[in-house]
């Protein structure tokens, strides 16, 4: 059976990657190594692997990959700390969340 990888790394200027692969070993081999001289990660290496989520159907792993490169920053963050709550909370419409973030006047 294959498997296929969507993955986070946190790059060398701080900022994160997402992405996904079949072989997530090579792939990060690949990041680092520079294999790519076009890939967002290329000027930012070295890249650390900071989550990774394994599927057996590859239209999964692509449909997450593109959900997850449309969440915020801190939004990731809290995926890689398994901070269920706080991703819950940024799941919530950002103008809503302002509101009750800043308290009742």
């Amino acid at each position: 059976m294959k498997f296929f990888f969507v993955y986070i790394v946190q790059c060398s200027d701080d900022s994160f990657y997402t992405g996904v692969t079949s072989n997530l070993e090579k792939r990060l081999y690949q990041h680092n190594s520079g294999y790519y001289q076009n890939a967002y990660t290329f000027t930012r290496r070295p890249v650390v692997l900071k989550w990774f989520e394994q599927f057996t159907d590859p239209y999964q792993a692509f449909k997450v990959e593109k959900q997850l490169k449309g969440w915020s920053r801190r939004k990731k963050i809290a995926l890689i700390e398994d901070n269920w709550e706080k991703l819950v909370c940024y799941s919530k419409n950002y103008t809503e969340y302002g509101k009750s973030s800043q308290g009742s006047s």
